[in-house]
This record gives C-alpha cells, sequence and structure tokens, in this order.
C-alpha cells in the first residue's frame, strides 16, 4: 500500500515529467464544496480509485481532523488503496498565531493522516490577515515558514496554497511575494496561486504569475475558480507564464460555480501543447472516467462539456454534414477517439441529404450512390415533416433506426399490430388512485387481448403490453424503462398542447431513445413504448413477422 513518504517508493512508478509537471487533483476536498454534492467515505474511495486509474499525479483527500469523514478516508485509502501513479495528499492549515508548528493539533492531524504530501493553505493578502487571521503581516510569515518547516523535517511533501493571491498581489503586491519567498526558503516545493474569488482573467494570470515567477525563483502552481468563465484558460495561461502545477477538480466541480476542469485542462495539456502529462493510453479513458465520476457524485454527466460530452463530437447542421462527409477533421479540433469520445450525427429539421447518409452509416446502412438518391431524400422529407409535428430524432435514434429501416424496406414491419388501446383512472374514497390498462393486439397471427395495473396510465399500459407480448418474446422480461420525460410542445393551446414523450429503454448492455408525439399524452406515450419494444427485439437478432 501507499503508506511511505518518499517520492520513490516503489508503488509509484516513475514516467516521463512525473515531476516537471504535476496534474493536481482536489475533487475530494474543494470539489465537494459543490452545492449538490455529498460524498461518502465509499464515494470518496471509488472517486480516488478512478483518479488513480486516469493517472493523476496527486489526489487531495480533504482536510484530516476537520471532520470525522476526512479522517477515516485518509485511514481506510492507506489500507485500501494501491496507488499506481497518484500521491495521497493531505490538506490543512498553518498553525494558529502565537503557536508552534509542532504544538499544533491540526498540523500533528496532517502527519497523523499518513498522507506523504501535505498541501497547506496560508494567507497572502494583507487584508485577510489582518480581518481573518487577526494577526500582524510578520506573524503571518513565521505561521507559514515555521508549518512548512516542520512538516518536512517530518518527511513530508510541501505544497503551499497562497489562499486569494492574486487579490492580494492587486493590493499588496511586496507582501504577496514575500509570502511566496518565505514558503519557499522554508521547504515548499511548489507554492500555488490561488485565485480564491474567481475572478482572473487570462492576460492578468498569465503576467502576474511571470512576475512572480521572475521575483521569487519559486516552483509555481495555479488553483483557479471558474466565477467569470475563465478558470481553465487562467489555468492554461498560468502555464504559459510558468507554472508547472495545475490544480483542477474532475467536471469541474466546486464551490459557487466550480473550480478549473481537470479533463479539459489535461487533453489541452497533451493534445494543444504537446505535454505528456498522463500515463500512456489514459488520454483515450477520459470520458469513460468523467461520465463514472458523475455517477458517484449522483449528478448527471454535463452533455456539452468540451471533451467528454456526449455533444462535444455532435453534428446537426447540414453545411456541417456536408463537410465532415469529405473530412472531419473539417469541423472537429481533435479526433474524437483520443479522449474516449466519438463522433455524432443528429438527425433534425436541419439534416440535408449528407447527414441522413452518414447517420445511416453510423447505423449500418449504406445510403451513398447515386441509386439511392430518391430514397435519401424521401428519408430528409420525412424526417423534415415528423419534426415540424413535434418528433425529435437527435434526441432518439432508435425510433430514427425504425423509420429509416421502414422507408429502406418500402414497408413497416413490427413484431406486432394494435387494434386499440384503454386507460381507466379511478379515484377511490379512501384517497388511492387506481390505474388500468387493456390492450387489443395481433402477434403473429393471433388477437391477444390483456390487461394490466400500475402506478399510472402510462405504467398501466407498459404492464399490459408487456402481459400480451411476453409469452411470444421472452426477451421482453430483459428490457427495463430507465427514464421517461414529457414535454408540452410550444404553443397557445393550454391543456390541449401537442405533447411529446422520450422514453429511454436498457437491455442490460445498452440503452436506447424512442420518441412518440400526439395531443394526448398517453397516445404519444404508447407511440414510444411500441418503437422501444420492436427496437429492442430488432436489437436481440429477431426477425419481425407482421
Amino acid at each position: 500500500m501507499s503508506t511511505d513518504a518518499s517520492d520513490t517508493a516503489p508503488d509509484a512508478p516513475a514516467r516521463p515529467g512525473r515531476d516537471d509537471f504535476h496534474v493536481f487533483d482536489t475533487t475530494l476536498r474543494d470539489g465537494a464544496q459543490r452545492e449538490g454534492i455529498n460524498l461518502t467515505v465509499a464515494d470518496k474511495l471509488t472517486i480516488a480509485r478512478f483518479l488513480d486509474e486516469f493517472g493523476v499525479g496527486f489526489i487531495e483527500g480533504g482536510w484530516p481532523g476537520a471532520n470525522p469523514r476526512d479522517t477515516e478516508f485518509f485511514q481506510r485509502a492507506r489500507r485500501e488503496i494501491d496507488f499506481r501513479h497518484a500521491r495521497l495528499v493531505a490538506f490543512g492549515a498553518t498553525r494558529k498565531a502565537g503557536t508552534t508548528a509542532a504544538g499544533d493539533p491540526q498540523v500533528r492531524a496532517l502527519l497523523d493522516s499518513g498522507a506523504p504530501v501535505v498541501c497547506v493553505v496560508a494567507k497572502s493578502h494583507d487584508a485577510h490577515v489582518a480581518q481573518a487571521l487577526r494577526t500582524t503581516l510578520e506573524e503571518n510569515l513565521a505561521m507559514i515558514g515555521d508549518t512548512v518547516a516542520h512538516l518536512r523535517e517530518q518527511g513530508r511533501r510541501v505544497f503551499v496554497d497562497c489562499e486569494h493571491f492574486f487579490d492580494g498581489y492587486a493590493a499588496n503586491p511586496e507582501y504577496a511575494k514575500e509570502v511566496v519567498r518565505t514558503a519557499h526558503s522554508a521547504g515548499a516545493e511548489v507554492v500555488v496561486l490561488c485565485d480564491t474569488n474567481g475572478g482572473m482573467l487570462p492576460a492578468q494570470v498569465q503576467a502576474v504569475v511571470r512576475t512572480v515567477l521572475a521575483d521569487t525563483g519559486a516552483r509555481l502552481g495555479i488553483h483557479a475558480q471558474d466565477d467569470t468563465g475563465c478558470a481553465v484558460a487562467n489555468t492554461l495561461a498560468a502555464v504559459d507564464g510558468g507554472a508547472t502545477h495545475v490544480q483542477c477538480t474532475a467536471n469541474g466541480y466546486g464551490e459557487r460555480v466550480g473550480n478549473a476542469n481537470l479533463f479539459p485542462v489535461v487533453a489541452a495539456l497533451e493534445l494543444k501543447y504537446g505535454r505528456k502529462v498522463l500515463p500512456e493510453g489514459a488520454l483515450k479513458e477520459m470520458t469513460r472516467i468523467s461520465h463514472a465520476i458523475a455517477e458517484v457524485v449522483n449528478l448527471t454527466p454535463a452533455t456539452h462539456q468540451p471533451y467528454v460530452g456526449v455533444s462535444a463530437f455532435a453534428h446537426k447542421a447540414g453545411l456541417h454534414a456536408s463537410a465532415i462527409k469529405v473530412n472531419p477533421d473539417l469541423y472537429q479540433h481533435i479526433d474524437p477517439e483520443l479522449v474516449g469520445n466519438s463522433m455524432r450525427m443528429l438527425v433534425s429539421d436541419m439534416a440535408g441529404r449528407a447527414s441522413v447518409e452518414l447517420k445511416g452509416k453510423e447505423l449500418g446502412y449504406d445510403l451513398s450512390g447515386s441509386g439511392n438518391r430518391e430514397l435519401v431524400g424521401r428519408i430528409v422529407d420525412r424526417v423534415k415533416e415528423r419534426e415540424l409535428q413535434g418528433y425529435t430524432y437527435e434526441a432518439a435514434d432508435a425510433s430514427f433506426e425504425l423509420l429509416l429501416r421502414d422507408e429502406v424496406q418500402g414497408r413497416s414491419r413490427r413484431f406486432f399490430r394494435l387494434e386499440g388501446w384503454r386507460t381507466i383512472t379511478d379515484q377511490r374514497t379512501d384517497g388511492t388512485v387506481a390505474n388500468e390498462a387493456i390492450v387489443k393486439l395481433r402477434v403473429k397471427g393471433e388477437r391477444i387481448v390483456s390487461a394490466g395495473e400500475g402506478n399510472g396510465p402510462v405504467n398501466a399500459l407498459d404492464r399490459a403490453l408487456r402481459a400480451g407480448l411476453e409469452r411470444f418474446f421472452p426477451h421482453l422480461a430483459r428490457l427495463q424503462l430507465v427514464d421517461y420525460k414529457v414535454r408540452i410542445l410550444e404553443g397557445t393551446q393550454g391543456t390541449s398542447s401537442t405533447t411529446r414523450v422520450l422514453v429511454t429503454t436498457s437491455d442490460g448492455t445498452g440503452e436506447w431513445s424512442t420518441v412518440g408525439v400526439a395531443g394526448n399524452v398517453i397516445a404519444a406515450s404508447w407511440q414510444a413504448l411500441d418503437d422501444a419494444y420492436t427496437y429492442g427485439l430488432l436489437r436481440a437478432g429477431l426477425v419481425p413477422s407482421e
């Protein structure tokens, strides 16, 4: 296990540039301060494993001694995680004014954590020293120097986070630089300049980093908050200014609007700067790691996040599709496979012939060539007509594939045909609401009438459909509806407006989405369910007979 304080421990194999440039992740500490995130110890251990697998150099686990959860995390991480790439970092503060580092309980907690690296936060803004610490500027410097020196004497690598550095530099640049010098002289390996309020812009960051580096000789890092939307740009600007240590969080999680996002920072360093900061092959795992961490913190992965979002390489406009058909690089800044993502063609009322051809190819249909011009034109016209009615195929690939199959085959082939359905909702005197559905189908030449009850009319309809079909198609027992969305489309008809339903279904190995549109929400739901089950049976390799 990784309990040795030395960076040459056998469990931490060297890689090119390991200490020339640091990727420092603080998801478990700073990222956990995001509103809506509440990590258990088990969650933190899981995320730490993902981050180590990704290959970051340092994982800041929290503040041992500040709360029982972080203290337990360090105890368990030492026993349960065999870190292959990362070093575990304990976060804490300098000693209190008027004491000594050796006698300070919170400094002792940092050592007791067993973490080989300690990151100490220090005040670098003179106003914060006077108003928050309520001490003198000289005593603040003594607190920094004493704490760093003591931790170094105990065999720890030490980084110092200079809190509110850029604001402090603007107010009193000489004192802010003296804080950097003091930490560096006492033995801090890296002094991190923190844009704690997140108010800086890239040109300002680069200029300050360059000046402080020249005036102090310290190795500098950057910690950027995203309050101006510039955290990633500010981080890269700091690198341009000479910083060789970047602090980030997975998916940009953090207090207020968040921190510099680990994934676009690392991707930029590797793909734009040509700087090798991850183990070989790790960059291709980036999309998977990003989504896995999002699942652990119980937040939906951001669809439009750079590099790793499902929409990061999605193309909708017909003009784009025409160019991509010739060369994907014409509308993509990188090959999405480099970061474990993939290109997607979206089919919508903006689609042209090229969009449909590319989407068809993605789904396994070759629609190129002069012999398919009429077919492709017919598909384009049908998509535009149906989207005008309220359908959306960019979010319902399975429904589009069924439409495509019908046009290619020249007719609609299904596993079952609907004769009719009926739902009943009964408000009872005891306050309970009962929902029943009856479905009439034709399946393999037989007429089937089946009923179902559910916790809503759509659920009852779903159960009735299953009851009628599972005798013929046992595979349906594996299908599960995992998401159901209803949207009232824009209009002025109020409760009589057109309704769009999107259903996501899983068979345990994959998911697909289908769409239905009607003036009645149950009718729209039926369409989406019909497509969902039809597509699921096709995925299972069955051949429709109706």
